[in-house]
This record gives C-alpha cells, structure tokens and sequence, in this order.
C-alpha cells in the first residue's frame, strides 16, 4: 500500500489520515498543534491547512517540520524548499483606522459551531467598499485564509494582542 509522501502541501487531515502516530509528534513540536484534539476543528481547518500554512501557524520553519514527521515515518528528508519564509503584515499599516472597521467575525465561535469561517469572511471582504476595513477575530493565526485573501488582492494586517487571540484586518 502506498502511504502519503509528506510535502509543505500535504494538508493536516491528509497526513493525521495517512499517519494517525504524527498527532502527538506535531503536538510535541508545537503546543498550538494541541487544537487538533478538537474534532471539530480537525474537520474543518485541518482539511484546507498544508504543513507550510501549520508551520507560519506555529511560528516554525516548514523544512523542519515537514523533514521531523519524514524522519518519523521513515521518509527521506527533502531540503532546499522554497517559498517558505512567506511572512505576513504584522506591521499596523497606514491605512488601517478603527472608525473604518464595518464589521467583525469571530472565527472562534464559528469553529466551535462546527462552521468553517473561510466562506463568511470573503463573503463579508467582497461587500467592502474601498475605505472599509473587516475585522476577523480567531483563535490563531488564519493562514488558509490569509493566502486567500492575498491571493485575491486585499490588503491584511495580522495583530496577535494575546495567546489564542489574534485580529486580521482586512481592505481591498
């Protein structure tokens, strides 16, 4: 039988399927990895998160993470990847003002609904007009998400006040 090649694409889900032993390696790495013992969390962002989003996540290197679940499931290690120091704005920028706020999500609570938030953001994002900013309240750092709306043009602003509370700002 062949089992998954672990890549910085290889989403959470795929891997936890493939290689269920890797729960605890990646909670060991990381404590933020301790939130996939929350199912509904593991059936929502787990399924659209790669190892490299999971490692911004965690504040991590994404060859070193993706090379310790290799080594544990005997795969060769991979070097030189590339692309993997994306970082994101975490510098309030000039153009973020909080009179402009219109709206505010809270992922969190979506999460905990069972719902994943991706959809409802971008659906807020697209009614923004052009001095308008959305706010979007998570739990860690939304990094699906944020390679969407970067993908798509918006602006963002990432702003962590405490642990398990981090703002996205975002403006087209």
């Amino acid at each position: 039988m062949n089992k998954l090649v672990i890549t910085p694409k290889t989403k959470i889900h795929d891997l936890l399927e493939a290689y269920p032993q890797l729960e605890d390696v990646l909670i060991e790495t990381a404590p933020q990895f301790k939130k996939l013992k929350n199912l509904r969390l593991r059936k929502t962002i787990a399924r659209v998160t790669t190892l490299r989003q999971a490692s911004l996540i965690a504040g991590l290197n994404a060859e070193d993470l993706v090379n310790t679940l290799r080594k544990e499931v005997g795969q060769d290690n991979l070097s030189g990847l590339t692309g993997e120091t994306e970082k994101y704005n975490t510098a309030q920028p000039d153009w973020y003002d909080e009179n402009a706020v219109v709206n505010t999500i809270n992922a969190g609570e979506m999460l905990n609904n069972g719902e994943q938030p991706v959809h409802e953001v971008l659906a807020q994002a697209k009614k923004l007009g052009d001095d308008e900013i959305l706010e979007v309240i998570a739990p860690f750092v939304p990094a699906p998400l944020l390679d969407k709306t970067i993908s798509m043009s918006y602006k963002h602003w990432v702003h962590q006040e405490k642990a398990n509370e981090v703002y996205v700002y975002l403006k087209r």
